[in-house]
């Protein structure tokens, strides 16, 4: 049967027809919600993954299994779409924190495609748990799927701000969006600051968050310019803050490189970090291509030596070849450098809207106002119904005869419920749930669990009740939950914000940004460590020749080194030599013949702070760290000394804090640093302690109100002392004591300022022995207490220095996730010490127990190097002796390796062994704040296994073996004390000898063919392989 047929015109139907497709796909297609930051497709993923029960907890799914689900409950289009889509969720290089947790091949950043979906497998991320949470308890709308049989999500509950910190990109009819990811840390701290700040929101502007949120953070790291060159002349464009404030904004991302010196005056780029979205294979190409056209000269060689450890392409260079050259020509011709065209482009209500950055988080936490809401309703509404019945149980019991009797007198069930009601006023439900009551109810111990259940639900109903009723609590409860997540999910910043516009490059900025150890000898030797850890390179490097300090530093940092004489050498880190050492006098001006005093690594420029440095004869003096990393010398005289007086310690002070001066004689004074005013370069100083006669300043330390202060002397005793038991004195005072000394203790020769982050304390030895000791090894003592010997000594030795470490100085690779921002009355953030939280997670967090469910694994996140931190803070926790008055006879100290048994850098470290010994325990240390905390550290944590290496291990070629090394093994062990076994395991163990390097290559001859590509090995996949292979 035909219809009725309607003649209308073809560009109506066309027009309505496009409207309607158009706004199918803006909607139900490419743009994501500005409240869980989903698009569609990717929220029924995540719906139906959690129906199917596949959390980040459960055992992995076949992908194909949830793709057909699906397909077939809510998303009834192709199924490839639907695998993309979740494959790309679980991209570690395309969504910055991924919501899906894929295992099997899902693609690379080469371009290679994910396997087939009957090959890989899937679950939940764990952070996607809580884009679901409480999505049960009636917190959200939800629709009717494509055939009206089940429900689906309209939105999900999302406690985090998923759109920005996964970004999205999309494109619709007419319009697109592409947001940048972001780094959860900074945008849970502005989220937090616009909570605080809710009563005045129209008051924050772009800068305000700008000081939580620097830029993108781009999960394949990389350079992000926050300026952007003008045209015509213009002035440069702040083009991230254009962008949060506007919507919109072209930001230029930039490939991470630095410079490496080669043998014979050669060079070589190595790249580590590319823009967002590009594709290494495609670029290693693109490179090729340009060199074998003659557009770029000057590439002997291009290899791509990524492994699972990160990116790594290797530019070899010609000689004479200026590599800034090479480098500008590869941005400028290759995608090394792109353009980021950020457009804040998000459903609001259904629609399409153009956001800022303050309008996105303020959606966001009114969405957590309407989930926190709904849930509160939800779970008041159980607590009333069971409080109700509960009321109704009670009520049965007291008068329980009564209740037996009406019941047995019943014929039926409705007929005794109807009874009850009549009888006593018992609701129909209450009714109902004494006819279920099982006759074990009917104990004494049953009534009082219902008494406690009654008491914990009228708790819980006038909690919610309250919340609802202010809605200041409710913003509360999501700046809670906020910062929980942040302490939970959040990790450092990959994406490199440069202050400036691109094509303004210093060499600085191309430098590696890496954390490295800096050994200072007592000689004056220079030599920086890759970070390692502490208990491999680090300490031993630092004994070698009588350290004379030892710290941590970035190779961008600017190194101060200052001279007894109060004379000040400034140079770069990254100048300072990996393989050997150097001497300062070879770097510097530095006189053979000065004493070295202190040193200390600053972040190049450093521009707030003071300089604090202090004489052995207690004068003190404040200089503006601008006043002196700004001058051009790379030598200056920071304060006069005169007579015998010589400086003794150098430190950076924040401008408000407190300093604290030890003496040799165990003497300390604590004072504001504000009462020593700042002065010239030239100028002398005030006195800062008076002194005795024959005394002198050992010590400078900032204050630390929580911390304690550990003192050592030269035979060995040490002690912890809470910080609270030093009172604040004026500066000039005569102190008080700090450490009691007699005949055996000897002077004091070290202190060091100890917070609840520190792991343990390593006591350098005056032949060079470097010996770690774990602090809940050390009591804590009051004052006036001698101490306890703690540290072995070999005869005619004594301890020198003492140097604190924290578990994240002793941290291979990236730092913890950074703390919880404490917000002070004017909403400025009041950031904590990172270390301080990753202590407090692994406390908390046992090794070597499995993960009960709902909760990930201890070592789930932990690099190797944390593990072998907490690891060896365990093992020197069990050197500790009773305390007693006598002192131990020394101990033979193990010996330092022989040259021959040093490998170079490029050795492999072999397994550190555990020797046999007799084991020792420790007293219990007394209780304050941060030492209890420590103990308990050490009393949970146990070691955990390091990863094998795939490639084995190195042998370490023998050489003249001594007596020592000829006796039997078994002696040797036996013989060990538990120090001697942590520190030749830890500190003196000889590294692996590097394999024979293959035979040379023949040099290419210069010629015809010099200054083009030998070859790219590395498109094929392979490193550069010799000629015979």
């Amino acid at each position: 049967m035909i219809g009725t047929v309607r003649e209308i015109e073809i560009t109506t139907e066309m027009h309505a027809s496009y409207l309607d497709y158009a706004m199918s796909v803006i909607v139900a297609r490419a743009l994501p919600d500005v409240r869980d930051g989903l698009k569609p497709v990717h929220r029924r993923i995540l719906y139906a993954m959690h129906d199917m029960g596949i959390t980040s907890n459960k055992a992995y799914k076949k992908s194909a299994r949830i793709v057909g689900e699906v397909l077939g409950k809510y998303h009834p289009h192709n199924d490839t779409s639907v695998y993309d889509a979740m494959v790309r969720m679980a991209q570690e290089f395309s969504l910055r924190y991924p919501l899906v947790d894929g295992q099997g091949n899902f693609g690379s950043i080469d371009g290679d495609n994910a396997a087939a979906m009957r090959y890989t497998e899937a679950r939940l991320a764990p952070i996607s748990d809580l884009m679901l949470a409480d999505i049960e308890k009636d917190t959200i709308d939800w629709n009717d799927n494509f055939d009206t049989t089940l429900k689906e999500p309209a939105i999900l509950p999302a406690a985090l701000p998923n759109l920005l910190i996964n970004g999205a990109n999309g494109i619709a009819v007419g319009m697109a969006t592409n947001i940048p990811p972001h780094n959860l840390a900074e945008v849970v701290d502005a989220t937090v600051y616009l909570i605080d700040h809710f009563d005045r929101i129209d008051e924050v502007g772009v800068n305000d968050l700008l000081q939580f949120i620097k830029g993108p953070d781009f999960p394949t790291g990389g350079i992000l310019f926050r300026y952007r060159q003008g045209t015509k002349g213009e002035e440069e464009i702040d083009a991230v803050s254009q962008g949060y404030a506007t919507g919109r904004a072209r930001l230029i991302m930039q490939a991470k490189a630095h410079f490496e010196e080669m043998s014979r005056g050669r060079s070589r780029i190595v790249v580590t970090d590319l823009p967002y979205q590009t594709n290494k294979t495609n670029l290693l190409e693109r490179i090729a291509l340009l060199v074998r056209d003659g557009k770029i000269d000057g590439i002997t060689d291009l290899r791509d030596e990524s492994d699972r450890t990160g990116m790594r392409i290797v530019i070899e260079l010609t000689r004479n070849v200026d590599p800034n050259a090479i480098l500008a020509r590869l941005l400028r011709l290759t995608p090394m450098q792109q353009t980021f065209g950020m457009s804040l482009l998000a459903l609001v209500n259904g629609e399409p809207v153009t956001l800022t950055l303050k309008r996105i988080l303020r959606l966001f936490i009114e969405h957590r106002q309407e989930i926190i809401r709904r849930r509160s309703q939800f779970d008041l509404a159980k607590a009333r119904a069971r409080s109700h019945i509960v009321e109704g149980l009670l009520k049965a019991l007291d008068i329980l005869d009564e209740v037996i009797s009406t019941i047995r007198r019943s014929q039926r069930v409705d007929t005794a419920r109807t009874n009850l009601m009549r009888a006593f006023g018992f609701t129909e439900r209450q009714a109902q749930a004494i006819l279920d009551m099982p006759l074990r109810r009917l104990t004494a111990l049953e009534r009082r669990q219902l008494q406690d259940e009654h008491k914990e639900l009228q708790q819980l109903i006038d909690y919610l009740e309250d919340l609802l009723s202010d809605g200041g609590k409710i913003l509360g409860v999501i700046r809670e939950e906020l910062l929980a997540l942040r302490q939970q999910h959040a990790d450092r910043r990959r994406t490199q914000i440069v202050e400036r516009a691109q094509g303004t490059l210093t060499a600085t900025d191309l430098l590696p940004d890496r954390r490295v150890w800096v050994a200072l000898g007592a000689n004056g030797s220079l030599r920086r460590q890759d970070f390692s850890g502490i208990n491999r390179a680090g300490l031993r490097q630092a004994a070698q020749n009588a350290a004379a300090a030892l710290l941590t530093a970035n190779t961008r940092d600017q190194l101060f080194i200052f001279s007894a004489a109060g004379r000040c050498y400034r140079l770069g880190v990254h100048e300072l030599p990996q393989e050997g050492r150097r001497n300062l006098a070879d770097l510097t001006d530095f006189s053979r013949r000065e004493t070295i005093a202190s040193m200390l690594a600053l972040p190049h420029p450093a521009n707030e702070g003071f300089l604090f440095l202090v004489t052995r004869q207690g004068a003190v003096k404040r200089i503006a760290v601008a006043d002196f990393t700004q001058a051009a010398l790379t030598a200056l005289n920071v304060i006069s000394v005169n007579g015998k007086d010589r400086l003794a310690c150098a430190l950076v002070t924040p401008g408000n804090g407190e300093v604290m001066l030890v003496t040799r004689m165990g003497r300390s004074i604590r004072f504001p640093e504000e009462k020593v005013r700042a002065m010239g370069t030239a100028a002398r100083g005030v006195t800062g302690i008076n002194l005795k006669r024959d005394d002198e300043v050992v010590a400078a330390l900032p204050v630390a109100p929580d911390g304690e202060l550990l003192t050592v002397t030269s035979a060995g005793y040490v002690k912890r002392t809470p910080i609270s038991e030093f009172s604040l004195q004026g500066r000039g005072g005569g102190g008080i004591i700090a450490h009691k000394l007699d005949e055996r203790t000897g002077d004091l020769v070290g202190a060091a300022m100890l917070t609840p982050e520190h792991a343990f304390a390593a006591f350098v030895t005056a032949k060079g022995v470097a010996k770690p000791l774990g602090l809940v090894a050390i009591p804590s003592s009051r004052r006036s207490a001698l101490g306890s010997p703690k540290v072995d000594l070999a005869s005619s030795d004594a301890v020198a220095a003492v140097q604190a470490v924290s578990p994240v100085v002793a941290a291979m690779d990236s730092p913890p996730p950074p703390p919880d921002p404490q917000l002070n009355g004017r909403g400025d953030a009041e950031v904590p010490s990172p270390a301080k939280d990753n202590q407090e997670k692994t406390e908390q967090a046992p090794a070597k127990k499995k993960p009960a469910a709902g909760t990930t694994s201890a070592k789930q996140g932990k690099s190797g190097a944390q593990r072998k931190t907490r690891k060896l803070a365990s093992e020197t926790s069990k050197q500790s002796k009773p305390a007693t008055g006598e002192q131990p006879a020394p101990k033979q100290a193990a010996p330092e390796p022989a040259n021959g048994e040093l490998s170079s850098r490029s050795a492999k470290p072999r397994r550190k062994s555990r020797r046999d010994g007799a084991q020792e325990t420790s007293p219990p240390a007394d209780a304050n704040n941060a030492s209890t905390r420590r103990r308990k550290a050490g009393e949970t944590s146990q070691p955990e296994p390091e990863a094998k290496r795939s490639d084995g291990p190195r042998r370490a070629k023998r050489t003249k073996k001594s007596a020592k090394d000829s006796q039997p093994e078994g002696k040797r062990a036996a013989a060990a004390s538990v120090n001697q076994s942590v520190q030749a395991s830890l500190l003196d163990e000889p590294a692996a000898t590097p394999k024979p390097a293959a035979a040379k290559k023949p040099t290419r001859a210069a010629g015809k063919g010099a200054g083009k590509l030998a070859r790219v090995s590395s498109v094929t996949g392979g490193r550069k392989k010799s000629k015979n292979q």
